[in-house]
């Protein structure tokens, strides 16, 4: 079976093997003359590409997105446990100042 092979599906991917690419008969050399239906599978084509290759990077942004989120909620959880920290040093020095006030006016 001798198949040439397609351009989705060439039968060889080295090029010094491959067919070379030969204009058409038909047309004009330089012709503009655009064929609908396979200019939108290669569009389609190129596009699928594109975004196959692009997955890794986007899941790369969203890994980092989500660290970035996790590493903001952690420093909001430490500040607000040294806050509750401070908070209850300020109450205990602040009855340690009271009695000592009671006590002297005792006295």
């Amino acid at each position: 079976m001798n198949a040439t092979g397609t351009i989705d599906h060439p039968r060889t991917h080295d090029p010094k093997k491959q067919a070379p690419m030969t204009s058409s008969t038909s047309e004009p050399v330089g012709s503009a003359t655009l064929d609908v239906t396979t200019i939108g599978a290669n569009a389609s084509r190129q596009n699928r590409n594109r975004e196959m290759q692009l997955i890794p990077e986007a899941l790369a942004r969203a890994h980092m997105q989500e660290r970035l989120r996790e590493a903001d909620a952690e420093r909001r959880a430490q500040r607000l446990v040294a806050a509750r920290r401070m908070q209850r040093r300020a109450e205990r020095v602040s009855l340690r100042a009271r009695r000592a006030l009671a006590m002297a006016v005792m006295q």
